[in-house]
């Protein structure tokens, strides 16, 4: 079974969605830093998250 899925994929994309899923991952990572960053400062970041939140909050009561 193993190997007619593995003859289905052309060989330039193995593994390509391990690189997908990294790149999730990474992602994931830097919004959860950038969070953390927002609740333990008042910086720059705590001032970009607080302009998305607000525009969020008024596009949802529209």
């Amino acid at each position: 079974m193993l190997q007619v899925i593995r003859s289905r994929v052309p060989a330039g994309d193995r593994g390509q969605g391990t690189v997908e899923y990294v790149l999730v991952i990474l992602a994931a990572a830097a919004i959860a830093l950038a969070l953390i960053g927002w609740m333990s400062s008042d910086g720059l970041v705590s001032n970009l998250f607080s302009t998305i939140l607000s525009k969020v909050i008024g596009f949802v009561k529209g």
